[in-house]
């Protein structure tokens, strides 16, 4: 399965008056293509702490002490704000627990909806420019490398393949662009006389002439040869006749004369919204190469079929193969460098062994491991090597945090000797201190060394298997995949998001989200929408730039449960329809029960729970998670539920062992002196629970009676396979 978003061992701390609390304490977890992981927790936990450390918004007083979270390649935690511009909100969107904070009370639904559009528009047709033309030049260099080698001759002939694929793709670019303005217009123009028809019907149309003006341009701008175009000559005479007969009708107030024209206008450019769209990327090889021959007059499905075999015979066929023996090359190439690469990790991990790290030693080791590492990325390939993309800058943050830290650590202890001091001495005394001594916020250097070797180990690891798995890889697949790419992008060139085109969108989201009437509730404010509406405007924003990633935080607890109800389907229904990996915060277990593919149980900054979903309901390990389960609320139940005694620990003064210990009334001793590893439950793949119940030595124990009479009961109604 596609792994979508990677955190491995993160630490998060805060500073404070009080002292440094610690928040998030090496968590680790996956997130695949297409699947709801949930997050559930008690406040203060670490939950919402995760999410915005992934969407880059941590309060100015956080400390990121270690880990990575890594999306497409990169560690969020360590890109430029630059480049988390083209991230947050686009590939990686947030839902908050309170829909008003996301929205602007004195901006209009409409205007929230489209703004985010038309920035994020514009930035994607230069990113695409950018991606399509950088990865053409370097397929280039490597076809020639591969075939022509010396022959000059042969490398002129690869270049002018690769400049014909450049030029038929700017043709293809504005084909495109042209249908896409035409069918964007068709679209706008039926939906507006739809809807001005059905007003005039009622005798309840409003801004009449601005919105015949409207009809009247967009008709227009319809006519295009694969929109428009049979019946162009119709739509044409009725979109320049709107405004003449609505003069002739304002003083009646009879407006049923527009209603012919409108019909043409709605019926016609209803037809050209379905009409399916030609294949641009063959149409553009063809007009461009052709030497002007006429196109065939067939059905688009057809025509398709047509130009499709016009280009694989005239040229793909033959620019796959050339781009296959690159791509060969490069990998090949890339494998090389891996080898040495493999080298330089090992020749410099030692220096990070050292009890104290020599700077200038250090800094000299990163640079050779670095360029090693960079040497050994393979930049033709598609899915970016994580591993290798973030080590350099990875390595180097570790080895600053390092040395920054031998100064702060001594300043901080020199503090924390002086406070306890004064403290023991006022004890002493016979006073009693109402305050308490700060613990000293220092920095781990050991860890910060483990961190290092974390990485280096883990690289050198992840390069063995790629160099043992270098045979089995699939270069025509890959060869096709690298085609789409360079057609993707040279579509998203194209797509310029108008204000037109823009509202069209917005107006989409809202239907599909759930709004009713969503032209009329666009130049609504928010305050004239409910609770429920209000949170369905926010998820319609959330995926107007359309996102890999969707993170709802609490975004149910500010409703009722029957709203709540119908925001969790939703969700549901769009993880399915647009193939979303979806991280769902809460606080309420029974609030996933439904929705989750995966759940992670968070307590005090540590993940003490981690498996499928029915792993947790129907075979949970953790006291805590019983703890949840057993105060969770059950109509099917007349049993009181437990509450979970006590409250989470003050994580300025982190527990010695188990966080939970104090609250948990199947604690043993070392639970108050050791903090238990993930332990793998037996017979299982997929659920991990860190508790020392589950260590061979420790006693039996059963959940508790309420925890296995609703299991029992979930059972029995099918709610389990193993029921």
């Amino acid at each position: 399965m596609e792994k979508k978003l990677s955190v491995k061992d993160l630490t998060i701390s805060f500073r404070t008056t009080n002292g440094k609390v610690q928040a998030v304490r090496g968590i680790d977890f996956d997130l695949n293509k297409g699947e709801t992981l949930a997050i559930v927790g008690e406040s203060g936990s670490g939950k919402s702490v995760t999410s915005k450390a992934i969407l880059g918004i941590l309060a100015g007083n956080s400390i990121v002490e270690g880990g990575e979270i890594i999306y497409d390649g990169k560690d969020l935690l360590k890109i430029s704000e630059e480049d988390f511009h083209k991230i947050r909100g686009d590939k990686i969107a947030m839902i908050f627990q309170d829909p008003m904070s996301s929205l602007n009370p004195i901006v209009r639904i409409g205007r929230q909806l489209t703004e985010a559009m038309l920035l994020k528009g514009k930035a994607r047709q230069k990113e695409s420019k950018i991606n399509f033309n950088t990865t053409l030049a370097k397929l280039n260099t490597a076809m020639a490398e591969a075939i022509a080698k010396d022959d000059a001759a042969k490398a002129k002939v690869l270049e002018e393949k690769c400049k014909n694929f450049d030029k038929f793709e700017y043709k293809h670019i504005e084909l495109e662009s042209a249908w896409n303005v035409a069918h964007e217009a068709a679209i706008e123009a039926h939906s507006e006389a739809d809807s001005l028809i059905f007003e005039i019907e009622k005798n309840a149309a409003n801004d009449v002439k601005y919105r015949l003006n409207e009809i009247k341009k967009d008709a227009l701008e319809s006519i295009h040869e694969n929109v428009v175009n049979a019946n162009k000559d119709e739509v044409t005479a009725a979109a320049n006749a709107l405004l003449s007969t609505y003069a002739a009708q304002k003083k009646s107030g009879d407006l049923t004369p527009l209603l012919p024209l409108l019909t043409t206008i709605r019926d016609y450019t209803g037809a050209a919204v379905d009409y399916p769209a030609p294949n641009f990327f063959a149409l553009g090889y063809f007009h461009t190469f052709s030497g002007g021959a006429e196109l065939p007059k067939l059905p688009v499905d057809e025509l398709n079929v047509y130009l499709r075999k016009y280009l694989d015979d005239n040229f793909m066929l033959s620019f796959i193969a050339d781009a296959k023996q690159g791509l060969m090359l490069s990998a090949e190439k890339a494998y090389a460098a891996k080898e040495q690469a493999i080298s330089a990790l090992k020749a410099n991990r030692d220096v990070f062994c050292a009890d104290s790290l020599d700077k200038k030693a250090a800094l000299d080791a990163h640079k050779k491991m670095s360029e090693a590492v960079n040497a050994s990325i393979d930049r033709l390939e598609l899915i970016k090597d994580s591993f290798a993309y973030t080590f350099e800058v990875g390595v180097k943050a570790e080895i600053e945090k390092y040395f920054a830290s031998i100064a702060k650590n001594a300043k901080e202890e020199a503090r924390y000797a002086k406070e306890q001091a004064k403290y023991e001495r006022m004890v002493a005394a016979g006073k009693s201190p109402d305050w308490k001594v700060k613990p000293a916020a220092v920095t781990s250097l050991e860890q910060v060394k483990k961190n290092i070797l974390n990485q280096i180990d883990r690289l050198v690891e992840h390069y063995e298997r790629a160099l043992e798995n270098r045979y089995t890889r699939d270069f025509d697949k890959e060869t096709v995949a690298m085609i789409d790419y360079l057609k993707e992008n040279a579509s998203g060139v194209v797509h310029k998001v108008t204000p037109d085109m823009a509202k069209h969108r917005a107006i989409k989201l809202m239907e599909e989200v759930g709004i009713k009437e969503p032209r009329k509730r666009f130049k609504q404010y928010p305050f004239e929408f409910s609770g429920g509406m209000r949170q369905r405007i926010v998820i319609a924003i959330a995926l107007a730039a359309d996102p890999d990633i969707l993170i709802c935080d609490e975004p149910t607890t500010a409703l009722d449960v029957t709203i709540q109800s119908q925001i969790l389907e939703l969700i549901n229904d769009l993880k399915r329809e647009r193939q979303l990996s979806i991280i769902f915060i809460t606080h309420d277990l029974g609030v996933v029960a439904n929705m989750a593919d995966r759940i992670a149980v968070m307590y005090a900054g540590k993940i003490v729970e981690y498996g499928t979903a029915e792993d947790i309901f129907y075979d949970s390990r953790h006291p805590y998670t019983w703890a949840l389960l057993s105060s969770m609320p059950d109509l099917d139940t007349e049993e009181k539920l437990d509450a979970i005694p006590g409250t989470p620990p003050n994580m300025i003064y982190p527990p010695k062992g188990d966080a939970f210990a104090a609250r948990n009334k199947y604690a043993m001793v070392i639970d108050f002196e050791e903090q238990p590893p993930m332990f793998k439950v037996e017979e299982s793949d997929t659920h991990y629970a860190a508790t020392w119940l589950l260590h061979p030595d420790a006693p039996k124990v059963a959940p508790p009676k309420i925890v296995t009479d609703r299991i029992a009961r979930m059972q029995g109604m099918g709610g389990s396979d193993n029921a």
